[in-house]
């Protein structure tokens, strides 16, 4: 089978669209090797995450594909789909290129999630109405929709008009490297890297007001928790409200923030902190829980959403918006070894049903089903 993907995101974004882009490509071109992979990519990126000789890049050859590749991703990738003879094609981020259904190629369309419908209020209405518009078409036009959460499942089937019939539920997983052992050597190494404390609470995500990070700062001040909270994430303008926080409480010596961590440090980082905390308001699925759970990290997250399929039963759920909750969850988790043991091995054990072998016979059972 010649399977086909809409490749931008595995070549230019290094957040969760690019990481399940990545992942997705890697899984299958390792478990079903028999098949060939054609990565559309609309402009040239060197990134060394090409798998083997079954996984082949394809670059727009027209003059006018050269000049604009937003074009060419959207009407002219069409033309080079029918070239390579592609017998299913994957959009991976919730779109689809025009023009497909003219061909005898079969379409699969990933919808991770509808934030943009349900907090408005964190988007500009262009972009609103931009996606709006590609999102309804992906999910008409594709043969079958994946959701990656039951909530997304009931999000795109509620806003967007996908039929239930046509959508199946396909879990992501989550890099390799956080299923791997961390030796003690490789902690100490990056406990002095990074100048990490000897004890300290972990949040990982773009620090962004959707992720809603200021939470933790209120909460441990009001539980008056002294425990360092190490934030890990790309900042936007949202960062100024959390230092402000961190002012007002004089906290500036409790608060770590970095920036910069790289991905093969991360399973030691989680390894290191004594719990995982993720107040998000909503996500399509909540990648870092996952990340959490393989290093043995106990989690508290947000009540609602999907949070729950991520976490499992024995991870911790408390209300976004309810700092005292917060604060008395991260208390009651800290000073309870048996409770962290119990989060820890529960939590392990549920991050299997996300390996990668699940994962990869899942994708391939949906396009199986319309090949």
């Amino acid at each position: 089978m010649n399977i086909g993907f809409d490749a931008k995101r595995a070549f230019h974004n290094f957040r969760g669209l690019g990481n399940y882009s990545r992942d997705t490509i890697r899984v299958l071109s390792h478990y079903f090797p028999e098949n060939n992979y054609y990565l559309f990519n609309p402009k040239i990126k060197k990134v060394d995450f090409l798998y083997g000789n079954n996984v082949n890049e394809v670059l727009p050859q027209s003059l006018l594909g050269k000049l604009a590749p937003s074009l060419w991703r959207t009407i002219g990738m069409s033309t080079d789909i029918e070239r390579h003879n592609i017998d299913v094609f994957h959009g991976l981020s919730q779109e689809l290129p025009i023009g497909l259904n003219r061909l005898k190629t079969k379409t699969v369309v990933t919808m991770h999630d509808a934030i943009f419908m349900r907090h408005p209020e964190l988007y500009s209405p262009i972009y609103r109405q931009i996606f709006i518009q590609k999102n309804k078409y992906a999910c008409k036009k594709a043969d079958h929709i994946i959701a990656i959460s039951e909530q997304t499942k009931s999000d795109i089937i509620q806003y967007f008009g996908a039929k239930e019939d046509r959508v199946s539920v396909v879990y992501q997983g989550c890099n390799n490297v956080f299923r791997q052992d961390v030796s003690e050597e490789q902690k100490l190494q990056i406990r002095q890297k990074y100048a990490l404390p000897s004890q300290f609470v972990l949040y990982v995500g773009a620090i962004e007001k959707r992720k809603n990070a200021a939470i933790i700062i209120e909460a441990l001040h009001r539980k008056r928790c002294g425990v360092p909270i190490v934030m890990i994430g790309k900042p936007t303008e949202y960062i100024n409200e959390i230092k402000k926080l961190i002012v007002k409480y004089d906290m500036e010596e409790q608060v770590v923030f970095i920036h910069n961590a790289e991905t093969l440090d991360l399973p030691a980082i989680y390894s290191l902190s004594s719990l995982f905390l993720y107040p998000s308001v909503f996500e399509g699925f909540g990648i870092p829980i996952l990340e959490a759970l393989c290093t043995q990290t106990p989690v508290i997250t947000s009540a609602g959403s999907c949070f729950a399929e991520a976490g499992g039963a024995e991870s911790i759920y408390v209300d976004p918006m309810d700092a005292d909750g917060w604060g008395e969850a991260i208390v009651n988790v800290l000073s309870d070894v048996q409770l962290q043991q119990k989060m820890k091995m529960a939590g392990q054990q549920h991050s299997l049903k996300f390996t990668d072998s699940h994962i990869a016979s899942n994708l391939m059972n949906v396009y199986q089903s319309i090949y």
